[in-house]
């Protein structure tokens, strides 16, 4: 196939692009590099079925040539991004949904939207199936991004239902793996980046609040799964094995060997307390499951946050808004 993925130099964006060329498909990257690094498709640049084109997919853009499937990535995906971007955030997963989707719709192509768990909200029911509607607080600072993706969602099956495009929905949650940027203001890349550098590892909250943690690799698996299907879904992407923030830090603090404190600061608002997806959907329609447990995954994490340390550029300070997500 020749697959065009938005978002294709973002960390999930860029394992997708790598896992589609070594499986004989051909990729174009669409990507404006907002929150992707080029250094994550720098050797796939040399691929032949590789080609990169920046541009940003909230606005007018051309593909050339055949199409045969559509994978919407792109979007600000850490709280610290759409944070200091809500406007493109809304933009993305409204125009630059439907900018996809129209075309995938002049290829008759296979349209996968990577959402989230983030619809779910600040979940009123545990754990979280795909019929729960979620508990979103429509006007608050989470909701550019919460409810772009409920939007797009929406926007996507409205498409499926009344123009006849072949459209996929999966739900992602919480997922860490080698490409994190180190200054995301996500849980995971801050920890370990924290605890590399030696500083104090920042707990929002008191640190008795859940997340799930899915392996880049698993998730990877689980997004090839559905592009090669012709399931809509929704279908929540997660490891379903529930952890609290608290014992994250210390994994990673035995993992890294890091004598580093836990620093504790308030919960950002309408950060979600628990979460953690069912995935029985996945397992029946897919065949999918994650099988990388968390301490092998942060392991390989750490190790490549170790080799890479020296290329990365130190971001602004963004704590203040980066909760546990």
């Amino acid at each position: 196939m020749r697959v065009l993925v938005s978002g294709g130099s973002g960390f999930l964006g860029s394992h997708l692009c790598e896992e589609l060329l070594r499986r004989g498909d051909s990729v174009c990257c669409l990507d404006n590099f907002s929150s992707g690094r080029k250094a994550n498709i720098a050797r796939l640049l040399r691929e032949p079925g590789f080609h990169c084109s920046p541009c940003d997919v909230t606005e007018r853009f051309r593909v050339s040539g055949a199409v045969d499937a559509v994978v919407h990535l792109a979007s600000p995906a850490s709280p610290a991004d759409y944070h200091h971007h809500p406007l493109e955030t809304l933009a993305v997963g409204s125009r630059g949904t439907e900018n996809m989707l129209r075309l995938a719709e002049r290829h008759e192509a296979r349209f996968l939207l990577a959402s989230t768990s983030e619809v779910y909200g600040d979940p009123a029911v545990h754990p979280q199936d795909e019929d729960y509607w979620g508990h979103v607080n429509p006007i608050g600072p989470r909701s550019v991004y919460d409810e772009a993706k409920r939007f797009a969602e929406a926007l996507s099956m409205a498409y499926r239902r009344s123009r006849g495009v072949d459209v996929g929905i999966v739900r992602i949650f919480n997922t860490y793996g080698p490409h994190m940027r180190p200054h995301d203001g996500r849980v995971i890349s801050s920890f370990i980046r924290q605890a590399l550098e030696g500083e104090s590892l920042t707990i929002f909250g008191d640190g008795t609040q859940t997340r799930s943690f899915c392996y880049v690799d698993d998730l990877v698996r689980g997004l090839l799964a559905m592009l090669d299907s012709a399931e809509p879904g929704p279908f929540n992407l997660g490891n379903p094995e529930e952890r609290t923030v608290r014992e994250l830090a210390e994994m990673v603090t035995g993992i890294t060997g890091s004598s580093s404190a836990l620093r504790y600061l308030p919960l950002p608002v309408d950060d979600p307390v628990r979460r953690c997806p069912v995935i029985t959907r996945a397992r029946e329609g897919l065949g999918w499951q994650p099988w990388v447990p968390l301490e092998e995954g942060l392991r390989h994490t750490v190790d490549w946050f170790a080799a890479e340390a020296q290329t990365f550029v130190r971001a602004p300070e963004q704590a203040a808004v980066a909760g546990p997500s």
